[in-house]
């Protein structure tokens, strides 16, 4: 085409080159995540249908301003390390997959893990849950053919919404 890509996507590309095991990333500022985002608290997994994100979700407290840098590659990258997602202060989230699916799916997946974890702290404190029962979770449900199944979920639920959306 004839645009220009957004200069701010250039942080994915530190990304990229620090993870090869990632083929997508999916990066947004969707409303729950935004909301949490701006309290500066990292995500709190502590539901079973959220452990693909137990222990897998990183926290970057500082924001670092717009990300059109390399500065902002380097700082980004670096708080992923080797998690699948990341919660970015007064920001947004990334979330990284080996496949599309895995990615789409750990991205549907830390908007609702944040709307509870608001719905949640709203209502009293979080009780966490065993940690080796969370990661035995987490190591339960993260295969890939669950993430296919799960994405093939949310696609029937969006065509079934937006049937006109592949004309």
């Amino acid at each position: 085409g004839h645009g220009m890509p957004n200069p701010a996507n250039r942080f994915h590309s530190w990304v990229y080159r620090a993870r090869p095991d990632v083929n997508c990333i999916i990066h947004t500022h969707p409303t729950h995540v935004a909301a949490l985002s701006m309290l500066e608290v990292p995500l709190e997994v502590s539901h079973m249908d959220l452990c693909p994100l137990y222990e897998d979700c990183a926290f970057l407290e500082a924001w670092p301003g717009v990300p059109v840098g390399n500065e902002e590659g380097e700082i980004i990258s670096a708080a992923l390390g080797d998690k699948r997602a990341i919660l970015l202060s007064h920001h947004g989230q990334l979330s990284t997959g080996a496949s599309i699916e895995e990615a789409c799916v750990i991205a549907q997946l830390i908007e609702r893990a944040a709307k509870l974890q608001l719905l949640a702290m709203a209502a009293g404190t979080i009780k966490p849950i065993l940690p080796e029962l969370g990661r035995e979770a987490h190591d339960w449900i993260s295969k890939p053919k669950r993430h296919g199944a799960a994405f093939n979920y949310y696609a029937r639920q969006n065509l079934k919404r937006h049937a006109d959306c592949l004309n």
